[in-house]
C-alpha cells in the first residue's frame, strides 16, 4: 500500500474505530434502541467513565454515535447508533463469525 495514499479506506476505518473500547461501545449498541450512559457503563467491564465519555465523543464526532439529552430531572442522556453506525452490523456479523472459527 502507497504511504502517500491519503484516501485509504482502512486508514479511515482504523482511524475510527481504533482502539480498545470502540468496538465494544458500538456492540452494545447495535441490538438497541438506545441506551443510558450509566448502563453503558455498567455494560463494560474496566473502563473507566472518562474513557467512556471521550470515546462516546469521539463516535458521535465521527458520526457513528448519536447523543440525546433530555431536558429532565434528574437529567437523562441516551446514546445510540446513527445510520452510518448501524451500517457496522454486518461487519460484527462476520468478525463474530470468524471468531467462532476454531
Amino acid at each position: 500500500m502507497d504511504k502517500t495514499d491519503k484516501a485509504c479506506p482502512v486508514s479511515d476505518f482504523t482511524s475510527m474505530l481504533g482502539g480498545k473500547w470502540k468496538l465494544v461501545i458500538i456492540g452494545r449498541l447495535r441490538n438497541k434502541e438506545a441506551l443510558r450512559f450509566g448502563f453503558l457503563a455498567a455494560s463494560i467491564d474496566n473502563i473507566s467513565r472518562k474513557v467512556l465519555a471521550d470515546q462516546l465523543k469521539e463516535l458521535a464526532k465521527d458520526g457513528l454515535v448519536e447523543r440525546m439529552q433530555y431536558n429532565e430531572i434528574p437529567p437523562r442522556v441516551e446514546y445510540s447508533l446513527t445510520e452510518k453506525g448501524k451500517s457496522l452490523c454486518g461487519v460484527f456479523k462476520s468478525i463474530e463469525e470468524w471468531a467462532n472459527v476454531k
